[in-house]
């Protein structure tokens, strides 16, 4: 029976299960029970690691008995902030790929309702005692979204946004995919879809390909009064630019989730500039996922991909060397 190894934070709940999901295919071995020389042995003898955070799970003498597994395994869908080129190169890496895309569509979904309905401006209005009730507002129906980055969480909120009658444009590498849309591109085609877009989605991951991929030069592309959500990484949007952006062409709003400097990962909160000061910014502090109980649904997520590789088939998700190599890059 092949070994897993679990280097998360795994309470009662978690491990009740990890052991519903995995024990009758795998031995599971919680590296938190076992004493230094116990790990070592254990991580020998695995054939898949489950991970949160390898660089405050693992020692650094263990890295060294990672060179044989079949895969590792993040239960989140970002790793742009874990040091991975510290993970032998040969072994296949996963993050979690839709794990919280369900969550994170409605979140899209509320900023893009609250834009649409200019529900911040006119709440402060209100509170100035201005009545504007025949401000117009916008209707979804018959808008176009453009979604670049068409995987689990691009995917959840076409389909929520396609149920209120909104257009979907898409690009991803392939340039194809099996949900329906009214349009879908390779990375090629960006321009094409951002000068299409009344609303723009980002939920690609950053990579040496993304990082800065929305630019002066792209948001100039767009619509004037078009909505921009960033549920992905700070970094896809150079700040400056979008700043200077916002503040030219007011009707152009942005809602973002992700931003630049992040306490998970980076330690602590800094906005360059003063987002929030501008009234064309709803913002959120990167919580699109943080949905009671739904951490059993992604590691639930997690654990099908473990399995899949225990059970000898191939793992899905698995990140490419732009994406692994995006840190050792940034970190030159």
């Amino acid at each position: 029976m092949p070994t897993i190894a679990i280097s998360l934070d795994a309470d009662e709940d978690a491990r009740r299960q990890i052991d519903h999901a995995l024990g009758a295919v795998a031995r599971i071995e919680y590296l938190a029970d076992l004493a230094p020389d116990a790990r070592q042995r254990a991580l020998d003898a695995v054939s898949v690691l489950l991970a949160r955070n390898t660089a405050k799970e693992l020692r650094d003498e263990e890295y060294a008995h990672l060179a044989h597994l079949k895969l590792i395994q993040f239960i989140t869908a970002g790793i742009d902030y874990i040091p991975v080129d510290r993970l032998p190169a040969a072994v296949p890496v996963a993050v979690n790929g839709g794990g919280y895309a369900e969550p994170m569509a409605e979140h899209a979904l509320a900023m893009i309702l609250a834009a649409c309905k200019r529900l911040l401006p006119e709440h402060a209005n209100l509170s100035r005692r201005e009545f504007n009730q025949f401000t117009p507002t916008r209707m979804l129906s018959g808008l176009t979204a453009g979604i670049v980055g068409f995987g689990g969480i691009g995917i959840a909120t076409a389909r929520v946004l396609r149920a209120l009658g909104v257009r979907v444009h898409a690009i991803n590498r392939r340039a194809h995919s099996d949900e329906p849309v009214d349009w879908i591109g390779g990375t090629d085609k960006l321009d094409e879809l951002l000068a299409a877009s009344d609303v723009l989605i980002l939920s690609l991951p950053l990579t040496t390909r993304s990082v800065g991929l929305i630019g002066a030069r792209e948001l100039g592309l767009m619509k004037p009064d078009a909505i921009l959500v960033n549920l992905a990484r700070g970094e896809i949007v150079d700040e400056g630019a979008l700043y200077a952006h916002l503040q030219a062409n007011r009707d152009f709003i942005a809602c973002i989730d992700a931003w630049w400097i992040e306490p998970v990962r980076h330690g602590h909160f800094r906005m360059d500039h003063p987002f929030m000061e501008l009234p064309n910014v709803i913002g959120s502090p990167h919580n699109s996922a943080s949905v009671a109980g739904w951490r059993t649904v992604a590691l639930a997520r997690a654990l099908e991909n473990c399995k899949r590789v225990l059970d000898g088939d191939a793992p899905g998700h698995v990140v490419g060397d732009d994406e692994r190599n995006y840190r050792l890059e940034r970190d030159r």
